[in-house]
Order: structure tokens, then C-alpha cells, then sequence
């Protein structure tokens, strides 16, 4: 019987040549296509950038003041519950005295009137 697909010797070699050629050129180098617009994207992307860093920035310096804002209400609370307590200590004090000098006043007023009645 008679192969009719032509599988002869040189046939199949002719084969295997050609895809070894194909797969040959697939590993070739191809030209590369630049792109016209490269250097206009390139400065889209660094202005995108440059307002997203601008865009950090402001909100970490935000982020700074809310914090310093909490720490100096923070101190104003403690130093008007300081200031507080201190007048409340004053306060406390004046009135002591204030009860000390009406007794030492009761006291010399009751020995002059002992005096008098003498």
C-alpha cells in the first residue's frame, strides 16, 4: 500500500525545519513600538503624584494640629483644675483666719469687758 500523506523521510525533515524556524522566530527580538505620548503620561503621572504627596502632606499636618490641639486642651484642663484646687485652698484659708481673728477679737473684747467690770 501506498502512503498518501507524504510522510517520506525528506517531507518530515522539511516539517520539523519549518517549526524549528517557528519557534525560532517567535524568540526574536521584535521592534519596539514607542509610544508618542510616553513623555506626556510620564508628566501625568508625576503632577498625579506630586498632588497626592501634597495631599499627604496637608492632611498629616492636619493630623499634627488636631493633636497638638487636644494636648494643649488637655493642659488648660489641668492647670485650671490645679488653679481650682489652689483657690479652693485659699479660700479654705482666708476663712480660717477670718474664724481666727473673730475669736481672738471675741477674746480681747471679753477681757476688756472683764476689765471693766473691775
Amino acid at each position: 500500500m501506498k502512503d498518501l500523506k507524504g510522510s517520506g523521510l525528506t517531507e518530515r525533515l522539511a516539517a520539523a525545519a519549518l517549526a524549528k524556524a517557528a519557534l525560532l522566530a517567535k524568540l526574536k527580538p521584535r521592534p519596539t513600538v514607542t509610544d508618542p505620548l510616553f513623555d506626556q503620561r510620564a508628566a501625568l503621572r508625576a503632577a498625579e503624584l506630586k498632588d497626592v504627596r501634597t495631599a499627604r502632606a496637608d492632611q498629616r499636618q492636619a493630623d499634627r494640629q488636631v493633636a497638638a490641639d487636644n494636648r494643649a486642651a488637655a493642659h488648660a484642663a489641668v492647670l485650671a483644675s490645679e488653679e481650682a484646687v489652689l483657690a479652693q485652698k485659699r479660700s479654705a484659708r482666708k476663712e480660717r483666719k477670718q474664724l481666727t481673728k473673730a475669736e481672738a477679737q471675741s477674746k480681747r473684747d471679753a477681757r476688756y469687758a472683764a476689765r471693766k467690770a473691775r
